[in-house]
């Protein structure tokens, strides 16, 4: 009966170990692991964690309307064009970078490289040696990178890099620190004579930088590096942890590393406007360098009779003024509009709007004054709120439910419903609801779509002047006018008719023609269908109250009913 006994414990104790000694060296070869370029792997993304990935039904996929967005993108050039060489040196892969059998791997830490803020699991997978080497490097500046040996890793170096921490108002130099930290890193793996690398999300929830925002960075910076280096590397393994990382990866790989033309045609409308420069970092107008064209030549001498010149200068003669004159490229002597002069000019027009005398505010129209913006910097400046915008928690200016999507007009175009008697002047940040807007209206204004405004019982409230709501349709941007169908608007008073009579007048007559007047409910709803709408209760009151008995109006969804005779 002992032996027995005996027997099963041995059993036990072996089984045991085998698992043991299993679950702490699972090395995960490059050949597992998907290829971005593979054909059959458009959705797909080898993990290791039990945690399911996000499906395909729960986020917008970029590529579900290629058809559409390729019909009226192609002509337009493209700044990431298909490359498969470039492309079969991706891979995506689902879990920690620890246990895949490459070159180097990049860990995410801070200026001291210390164990307790390196990225997770790194150190206990490494072995203790690895903290003891990080300790003679003498820490490491953000942006930079420092290599080490790979220890117990199945990776032969460890890349260790400082991200940058992030706030709104240097969001340029953290943008260019955290796409130095991809390149450093890419750049230490040449000088070591490696090939192949797995990165990791070098952003951290505790530095805050907004993740899709990081995204962007770390996938183009990528990009622009192997089209220097391509004959250099083969293979560079993004790594994620986390599904809200996975499905930006999944969601953003396309536009930057498209597979085909339909994929390139879609990121043309997709990308954001500042994809960076030729290192993918930031573009820094005021840093561009600024040549002025060469003086005129001066008219021409008679020719002098030749003279001899020792052997050493006779080169000199040819290097007159047409000698140059002919290396000269035009285009490179010509460049942009000086951004400082254009800024000046912006000064000088908003100083003189101040200080002279203004009719318009005079009226309580608001200041109609300063430059129009050309197309280009329309664009620019919708681009920088939109960027700015999906990194911040607009979730407050949500509640207030000012602006809202709806869902579509009689002609099934999309609705964006805005509620004048909830903007609130006085409690609201005017800066953060434009920010709010451009996010909101971005799906709407790549297609024609409508608006519908409840001027419901808003003449109580304080609201912007006309100037405030010119500034707002240049950040909105051409695209949004020329898609506007209509404005719908219910139960307008004859100060809201005079303040859009002025705005067709003086700011776009094309935009504000656009308005339609609706005086009752039933009305409207010829336009846009009752089911298609949320509507506050309020609204229901006031048409009553404003039309008599011109109509018994009944909500289906609140069951709010007012009968006029009563």
């Amino acid at each position: 009966m002992s032996v027995k006994v005996a027997n099963a414990y041995r059993a036990v104790a072996t089984s045991l170990s085998e698992s043991t000694s299993e679950s702490r060296v699972r090395v995960v070869s490059l050949s597992q692991v998907p290829r971005w370029g593979d054909a059959g792997h458009r959705n797909s993304v080898a993990y290791e964690s039990e945690e399911p990935l996000l499906s395909t039904s729960d986020s917008a996929d970029p590529l579900a309307s290629i058809t559409s967005v390729a019909s009226t993108s192609y002509g337009t050039p493209s700044k990431f064009p298909v490359d498969h060489e470039i492309n079969s040196k991706i891979y995506i892969w689902r879990g920690v970078p620890w246990n895949l059998e490459v070159d180097a791997v990049v860990n995410s830490t801070n200026e001291n490289l210390d164990e307790d803020h390196s990225s997770p699991g790194l150190h206990a997978t490494a072995g203790p040696t690895l903290a003891e080497e990080c300790a003679t490097l003498g820490g490491c500046r953000t942006g930079m990178a420092k290599v080490t040996s790979g220890h117990d890793l199945p990776a032969r170096r460890v890349m260790h890099t400082v991200g940058p921490k992030y706030a709104a108002k240097y969001h340029t130099a953290a943008e260019n620190a955290l796409s130095h930290c991809y390149r450093s890193c890419l750049e230490l793996l040449i000088e070591e004579g490696l090939q192949s690398i797995a990165m990791d999300c070098i952003y951290t929830e505790a530095k805050n930088y907004p993740r899709e925002s990081a995204a962007h960075v770390a996938i183009r910076t990528v990009r622009r590096f192997l089209e220097k280096q391509k004959d250099k590397i083969t293979a560079v393994v993004f790594c994620t942890t986390k599904a809200s990382d996975t499905e930006i990866y999944q969601r953003l790989l396309p536009f930057y590393f498209p597979r085909d033309k339909d994929e390139e045609q879609a990121a043309i409308s997709k990308l954001p406007a500042d994809v960076g420069d030729e290192n993918g970092g930031a573009i820094i107008d005021e840093r561009k360098i600024r040549i002025q064209p060469l003086p005129k030549k001066a008219p021409s001498k008679p020719p002098r009779a030749p003279v001899d010149l020792p052997a050493s200068n006779v080169g000199l003669i040819r290097r007159n003024s047409s000698y140059l004159d002919s290396y000269l490229d035009p285009a490179f002597m010509s460049p942009i509009r000086d951004p400082d002069q254009r800024r000046e000019e912006l000064w000088e027009k908003s100083a003189q709007s101040q200080s002279g005398w203004n009719c318009f505010k005079m009226l309580g129209f608001g200041n109609f004054g300063g430059l129009l913006l050309s197309p280009v910097e329309e664009y620019s400046l919708h681009s920088r709120y939109l960027s700015r915008a999906n990194s911040l928690n607009l979730s407050d200016i949500a509640e207030m439910k000012i602006l809202y999507r709806g869902g579509v007009d009689s002609e099934g175009r999309p609705i964006m419903v805005v509620v004048g008697a909830h903007f609130l002047l006085r409690c609201l940040n005017l800066e953060r609801f434009v920010h709010y807007v451009v996010k909101e209206f971005e799906p709407l204004i790549q297609k024609p779509y409508s608006i519908v405004y409840f001027h419901s019982a808003a003449s109580l409230q304080l609201r912007p002047d006309l100037g405030w709501i010119r500034r707002l349709q240049q950040i909105l941007g051409r695209k949004h006018q020329r898609n506007l169908h209509a404005i719908y608007v219910l139960h307008p008073t004859f100060h809201l008719k005079a303040s859009i009579f002025a705005l067709q007048l003086f700011v776009d007559s094309a935009v504000w023609k656009k308005v339609v007047y609706v005086d009752w409910l039933l009305q409207l709803f010829k336009y846009v269908p009752r089911e298609q709408l949320t509507i506050p209760d309020f609204v229901f009151q006031h048409d009553i109250e404003v039309n008599g008995g011109k109509g018994l109006v009944v909500d289906p969804r609140t069951k709010f009913v007012v009968n006029p005779r009563q």
